[in-house]
C-alpha cells in the first residue's frame, strides 16, 4: 500500500493569516460606513445640535427684545424726576429722549435728528407750544471722539504715574447730560496714569534743600528704605543729597504710592 506523502508548505498558514487580515479590514470599513450613515443627517431632516442652537438663539433674542421694550414703573419716575418740565425739547439731558440718530452724515459737520421724548416727559418747543417730536442738531461725532471736557471718566489709583514709559489704565468714560453724540454714552478708554496722594512738590524740595541729609526728603515721600539708607550714611557722604536735590527738582522721584505732585 503507498503512502502518499504531502509536503509540509511553510507558507500555507502564512496565507491563511493574510486572508483574515483583509477580511477584518473590510468588516471594519463595512462598520465605520453604516455608523456615519445613522449618524448624519438625511435629507429634509435637520441635524439636532442645529436645532438646539436655533432654539436657544430664537429664545436668548425674544428675551433680548423684552427687557428693553419693556420699561418698569421705577425707571420711568427715575428719568421723569430728573427730566425738567416745561423746558425746551433740545435742551433737555440726553436720558430724557429717544433720537433716530443716523450713521451716515458727514464727520464734524451738523447733522439734524428727530426726536420724541419719553413717556412722562413734557417740552416745549421755540414756539412756546408742547411738542411730541422735535429736531435735534448736533454735531456729527461718536461719543468717544468727543472733548475730554464733555466726559467724565473712573480714575485709577492703583498705576504708577513716575514711570518710563508713562503707564495708562483702562477708564471707563460717561458723557455728561447735556452733551449729545452717536453711539454708546458710556466708553472705555486707555487714559494715562493722573492722579494725587496729596504730595506737594514744593514741600519734597525744600525738604531735599533743608534736611536731605538725614533722608527727610525721602521719608516725606514714603520710601523709608531710601530714607533710612541716607540717615545713617549722612545723606551719601552729601553726593545722595545733592543728586536727589536734582532728580526731586526736575520730578523724576516721586511718591512712593505712584501718585503725582499737586
Amino acid at each position: 500500500m503507498a503512502t502518499s506523502c504531502h509536503t509540509w508548505r511553510p507558507d500555507r498558514g502564512r496565507t491563511w493569516k493574510h486572508y483574515g487580515i483583509v477580511v477584518v479590514l473590510f468588516m471594519d470599513l463595512f462598520l465605520q460606513f453604516v455608523n456615519g450613515y445613522l449618524s448624519s443627517p438625511h435629507d429634509g431632516q435637520e441635524p439636532p445640535y442645529t436645532r438646539d442652537t436655533q432654539r436657544g438663539t430664537t429664545t436668548s433674542n425674544s428675551s433680548v427684545v423684552t427687557t428693553v421694550t419693556s420699561v418698569s414703573p421705577t425707571d420711568e419716575e427715575s428719568h421723569t424726576a430728573k427730566c425738567p418740565s416745561g423746558g425746551l425739547c433740545d435742551r433737555l439731558p440726553a436720558d430724557c429722549f429717544h433720537c433716530n440718530y443716523q450713521h451716515n452724515c458727514t464727520y464734524g459737520k451738523l447733522a439734524s435728528f428727530t426726536c420724541k421724548p419719553k413717556k412722562g416727559v413734557h417740552c416745549i418747543g421755540k414756539s412756546r407750544e408742547q411738542q411730541s417730536n422735535f429736531t435735534l442738531s448736533i454735531t456729527c461725532q461718536f461719543c468717544w471722539q468727543l472733548d475730554p471736557s464733555e466726559y467724565r471718566c473712573s480714575n485709577s489709583t492703583n498705576c504708577m504715574t513716575v514711570s518710563c514709559p508713562r503707564k495708562r489704565y483702562n477708564a471707563t468714560c460717561d458723557v455728561l447730560d447735556h452733551v449729545h453724540c452717536l453711539g454708546n454714552r458710556r466708553f472705555q478708554k486707555r487714559l494715562f496714569c493722573n492722579w494725587t496722594g496729596g504730595y506737594k512738590w514744593s514741600t519734597a524740595l525744600a525738604l531735599s534743600i533743608t534736611l536731605g541729609g538725614f533722608g527727610a526728603d525721602r521719608f516725606y515721600l514714603g520710601q523709608w528704605r531710601e530714607g533710612l539708607g541716607k540717615l545713617f550714611s549722612f545723606g551719601g557722604l552729601g553726593i545722595w543729597t545733592l543728586i536727589d536735590v536734582l532728580l526731586i527738582g526736575v520730578g523724576y522721584v516721586g511718591p512712593a504710592d505712584g501718585s503725582l505732585y499737586i
